[in-house]
């Protein structure tokens, strides 16, 4: 499964993989889960898709997608600070200049293929490599995020735990929690499955 980081679109292909990264929000974050969030024409975004963040996707070996997941600096306007205040200490987080937030993490599990260790999807385990090669190849050590309790059990499960902020509270119908993941080589070789690739800096190729 390869994995590839969009900001701008550069072609036809990056931009109808980001046409179906909003389809795949949609269907999971508001069909599937029933989070009150804007769909316009089978297609979830918010304002902070405005900010140019970087999208990382998980292709399959067919062509299709797999996995999602938006990333924006954590000194610049985020969805932890802004909306999410009320998971912080305080409502304050203490960002710095190698933190990234990622959001509107999805997985399309209706993909038929693969189940990696522990029952977590080979997607998952694409994404969660791919978020943390692409953080150091752009010198960001840590990665703030909110979730859920089940996904936070998902992480606990593959050995990327997640350090949490504060206690979880409710969010809409949803029990959140905001955290900090680390990025670094020992959890991305742990975590990348076999068939993984990426262009990014060769990280992956020296291992």
């Amino acid at each position: 499964m390869q994995i590839l980081a969009i900001s701008k679109p550069r072609n036809v292909e990056e931009a109808r993989l980001l046409h179906n990264h909003h389809q795949l929000r949609a269907r999971i974050f508001s069909d599937r889960l029933g989070w009150e969030v804007h769909v316009i024409d089978d297609r979830e975004s918010d304002t902070f898709d405005t900010l140019t963040p970087t999208y990382i996707l998980a292709i399959s070996s067919s062509g299709e997608l797999a996995g999602c997941a938006r990333l924006l600096p954590a000194l610049g306007p985020t969805m932890v600070t802004d909306v999410f205040h009320s998971l912080l200490p305080n409502g304050q987080l203490n960002a710095h200049s190698a933190m990234i937030e990622s959001s509107r993490f999805c997985v399309d599990t209706s993909l038929g293929k693969g189940r990696g260790a522990g029952s977590v999807h080979e997607a998952t385990l694409t994404m969660f490599a791919g978020i943390i090669e692409w953080c150091m190849s752009n010198s960001f050590a840590e990665i703030v995020t909110v979730t859920d309790l089940r996904f936070e059990r998902i992480l606990a499960r593959v050995g990327w735990p997640l350090q949490r902020l504060a206690e979880p509270k409710k969010i809409g119908v949803t029990m959140a929690v905001a955290g900090i993941l680390s990025a670094d080589a020992g959890t991305f070789q742990k975590l990348r499955p076999s068939n993984y690739r990426s262009d990014f800096d060769p990280i992956s190729k020296a291992a």
